[in-house]
């Protein structure tokens, strides 16, 4: 299949929905799928996200995206994100009468309730409700979202969850070749993720835990949980191998998020080797009970102690349940709505293709020709 993949969420930004989204077009593209990505970073003019400089939002691209998404032709289009990208890319979709499929990654809501108090969540949720209604359909991390997002209106969900890459994370980046947070008092609880107000992190690092937090990545609220938390190792954004190993390495992982819809980095620390710490939200709800991998509670305090009683070895066998072939696989199964495209987008796609072929062009030429050797004629 030609598949169009349009999103906000892209290289250079590190978080968990492009890494979710990079790994899903590498599967596709090994099993012989043709994928087109249309993303801010493809030489648009960008404009920083008001209150995080880092995501960079591409508002001007419309006649581009326009051209792209023709010369294309995709079979199957997928909009992960409800940005500029996204809602040009949804805009045209509907004008041309082509399915389309969502995905719900965050709790955009509550990020901007985060950030900006005064917006009444009501406004953000007929926002993203408008926007994942008008595809065909939504893909939603766990069964859990799917329930809280069906209490709010939104229609068409499914549940699509997220892998862990274990041959990157695993035990064996244990003490290899040695400990990073060798001369730490220990036990060693580390959160991994976007440093930002929605993350809750502060909740993390008020608690009094015995031995050392530790932050690793970057984010808007860097700064501010420095000057507040000297007491903290702030490790900054690590990578690959590196991060890898400030996961193997620590004892504990914390993940005070309340906004997160899954937490990729919750199966990533399992497949380190690392009990997981949460509260009983979303995203933690839907992996940690019963996997003897974690423990969730109200009180993240009780949740961090009981974990760190948690056998390493069980939250290994856990992560090995969250492949990304496996969830390779039910993306492309959600990715054509079960409905036929309407006429007009047919015609688009049949004359896109015309025009795209060899044969159109030289017929171009031709006539081009027949017209310059009239002119001379008369």
């Amino acid at each position: 299949m030609k598949i169009l993949l349009v999103t906000d969420a892209w290289h250079p930004q590190v978080n968990g929905v492009v890494r979710t989204l990079d790994k899903t077009v590498t599967q596709l593209r090994e099993r012989g799928h043709i994928v087109d990505v249309i993303a801010p970073s493809d030489g648009y003019f960008t404009l920083p996200l008001p209150t995080y400089p880092d995501i960079r939002l591409a508002p001007f691209a419309y006649k581009d995206v326009k051209r792209r998404m023709l010369k294309f032709a995709p079979d199957a289009i997928h909009i992960a994100t409800e940005g500029p990208l996204g809602q040009m890319a949804k805009f045209l979709c509907h004008k041309w009468a082509m399915p389309f499929t969502t995905s719900y990654h965050t709790k955009f809501p509550e990020y901007i309730k985060a950030r900006f108090p005064f917006i009444p969540l009501s406004w953000s949720y007929r926002f993203v409700r408008g926007f994942h209604n008008a595809g065909g359909r939504t893909m939603v991390t766990t069964p859990s979202m799917v329930e809280f997002l069906n209490q709010r209106g939104f229609t068409n969900l499914a549940p699509w969850a997220r892998g862990v890459d274990t041959d990157l994370f695993n035990p064996d980046k244990k003490n290899a070749p040695d400990n990073v947070y060798a001369g730490l008092p220990r036990p060693i609880w580390v959160n991994v993720g976007r440093v930002a107000v929605e993350k809750n992190i502060k909740a993390f690092l008020d608690l009094n835990l015995p031995g050392t937090k530790v932050i690793v990545g970057e984010g808007p609220q860097l700064a501010e949980l420095r000057q507040s938390y000297s007491g903290v190792i702030f490790a900054g954004a690590k990578f690959e191998t590196d991060l890898a190993r400030y996961f193997a390495d620590a004892d504990v992982f914390v993940f005070p998020s309340k906004t997160d819809t899954f937490g990729l980095v919750i199966i990533e620390a399992m497949a380190s080797g690392l009990p997981v710490a949460a509260y009983p939200v979303s995203g933690p709800i839907d992996i940690i009970p019963a996997s003897h991998a974690g423990i969730i509670d109200e009180d993240l305090k009780k949740a961090c102690l009981k974990a760190l009683e948690l056998r390493p070895s069980d939250a290994v066998t856990h992560a090995k349940n969250y492949s990304w072939e496996a969830v390779t696989d039910v993306f492309f199964d959600l990715l054509t709505p079960q409905y036929k495209p309407r006429k007009s987008w047919r015609r688009v796609r049949r004359m896109t293709r015309l025009a795209a072929s060899p044969y159109h062009g030289l017929k171009k030429l031709a006539r081009r020709s027949l017209q310059i050797l009239r002119g001379r004629r008369r």
